[in-house]
């Protein structure tokens, strides 16, 4: 696989982290442990390998320009302030939430997945947005 496949491979993964975050939720919502448990440790892998990813491509390329002009570049650069700040707090924030589950603590699992679960979808969802908008737009 070349370089220049790598931001298509990170779209899909955060994708691929978005579907199974709604899965897991779904799944969750349904008293299915077991499963919820299965999805959502592939989202952490599917999130992880999309971090590694990530940070090799910007490592051999470095950052890319964003080549929109007026209200899109607007849009744009809302959407990646909102995604970046979010992404770098989303890291902690899904380790101090999948810890306590591990150990059995599902009550302070509970109390923090309710603010982890969207910021996740979010920052996965909005990574998808800015891939569009950043190399297919």
């Amino acid at each position: 696989m070349t370089l220049s496949a790598l931001p298509a491979v990170n779209a899909i993964l955060n994708a691929t982290s978005a579907a199974l975050l709604t899965t897991g939720y779904v799944l969750i919502r349904q008293g299915r442990r077991d499963a919820h448990r299965r999805v959502m440790l592939s989202a952490l892998a599917s999130s992880a390998l999309f971090l590694t990813s990530y940070l090799v491509y910007h490592a051999h390329v470095g950052s890319v320009r964003f080549q929109g002009t007026g209200t899109v570049r607007t849009v744009y650069f809302t959407i990646l302030l909102t995604h970046t700040v979010l992404a770098v707090t989303i890291v902690p924030l899904v380790a101090v939430t999948v810890v306590p589950a591990l150990r059995g603590r599902f009550d302070r699992h509970r109390r923090l997945a309710r603010i982890t679960l969207p910021v996740w979808a979010y920052v996965s969802v909005t990574g998808v947005v800015i891939y569009l908008m950043l190399y297919r737009m």
